[in-house]
């Protein structure tokens, strides 16, 4: 059984996703023939953790690693502390076969230690678990635990319609919005000047009165999100960023927060890092184009990114390099019902929107009917 079933099985199994590596594709989505398009990348989720039970320790762990490899994702392994000779042995023959170091880990522990440590951590992308039902619910609210939104403004961009795309991120609902775009990173040559124009957008917008015509904004939700929110700009100063636009308290009654621009900020500084979910945004610059994408990447959130550019390789090199559910190339926030929406890291599991929304709600039934086959008993 162990020989025949279960290693044989296990062989099938790296066998049948080897197939799928060169099969994973995305649709090209119509949107709007005229001047927009979408397509869809199926790009690996990253680290995943996954952790095995030791009722079948080699037939789990071709389950869960040959997906995952077959799609480009890299594993931290945590066998059963019950069965983990098997994860070990497999991991020999794996570099044996000539996987690079660090594709394939393993790490033998306790479940308490090792697979507690693999589900809380911020650089595990996905934790897949094979196991009791108490032990995935402690998985499932570790990874819980466990938006900052960048838009990136490159030198060959229209920098009036980069500006424009920007003060809509940041402003759009008063900047309560799960993609608001509240970090710009903008390229060293063109800094000054996009500052200037974004200044002026920011200017133009009418935060006020939700019943007049003029109004383009109105106050936040609530006195709890108000404090919420000044609380991120006074921390903003206290800090040592700048304040370029905005900052300031009115007087008159109402939770009305003007939209305030931050520059000479750091990474390190808390309305870069932590998601402030109103009209505070952070302008830094960048050299090059790898700096800028690290600049990007730099959260734990993962929902929404911008790029501005007429470089059209340049579009495609800097999109499929940023970690985001979806990424707007010289626009912003704007969704469409057939395109998918979601998030990567902590910015959420799964996809709302489009075909790929129905997966979510779908229940995947195997039904097996033998019509042929006899069973010979007892097995020898």
């Amino acid at each position: 059984m162990a020989r025949d079933f279960d290693i044989g099985d296990s062989v099938q199994c790296l066998r049948y996703y080897a197939g799928w590596a060169d099969k994973i594709t995305g649709q090209s989505i119509e949107v709007d023939n005229k001047s927009k398009l979408a397509f869809t990348r199926h790009d690996p989720i990253g680290v995943c953790g996954q952790i095995i039970p030791w009722n079948y320790p080699i037939n789990m762990w071709a389950w869960k690693v040959a997906p995952a490899l077959a799609v480009g994702c890299t594993i931290v392994m945590k066998p059963s502390e019950l069965t983990p000779l098997t994860a070990l042995k497999l991991s020999e023959l794996a570099k044996e076969a000539g996987f690079p170091p660090g594709v394939i880990n393993t790490v033998p522990s306790l479940g308490p230690v090792g697979g507690a440590a693999l589900a809380s951590h911020h650089d595990v992308d996905k934790v897949a678990f094979t196991g009791s039902t108490v032990t995935g619910r402690k998985i499932m609210e570790a990874a819980a635990k466990s938006g900052k939104s960048p838009h990136l403004v490159f030198e060959s961009a229209d920098l009036e319609q980069a500006a424009s795309w920007a003060a809509l991120g940041i402003c759009y609902n008063s900047g309560q919005d799960c993609t608001a775009g509240s970090r710009v990173y903008v390229q060293d040559t063109v800094y000054d000047k996009f500052t200037s124009i974004l200044v002026d957008r920011v200017k133009a917008l009418v935060v006020g009165d939700g019943l007049e015509e003029a109004t383009g904004a109105g106050p936040v939700v609530s006195k709890g999100q108000y404090d919420r929110v000044w609380g991120y700009i006074d921390s903003g100063k206290a800090e040592g960023a700048h304040v370029l636009v905005g900052g300031e308290k009115r007087q008159s009654k109402g939770y009305y927060v003007d939209p305030t621009v931050f520059t000479n900020i750091t990474s390190d500084m808390k309305i870069v890092k932590e998601e402030i979910f109103g009209p505070v945004l952070s302008v830094g610059v960048f050299k090059t184009e790898e700096e800028a994408i690290a600049l990007a990447n730099d959260t734990t959130y993962g929902l929404g990114a911008g790029l501005h550019s007429n470089d059209a390789n340049q579009c495609m090199r800097v999109s499929s390099a940023l970690e985001a559910g979806t990424v707007w190339v010289n626009q912003y926030n704007i969704l469409n019902n057939n395109v998918p929406f979601g998030g990567k890291k902590q910015s959420g599991i799964g996809r709302e929107l489009g075909s790929y929304a129905l997966e979510e709600y779908t229940s995947v039934k195997a039904i097996h009917w033998n019509f042929g086959d006899k069973l010979d008993w007892p097995l020898y």
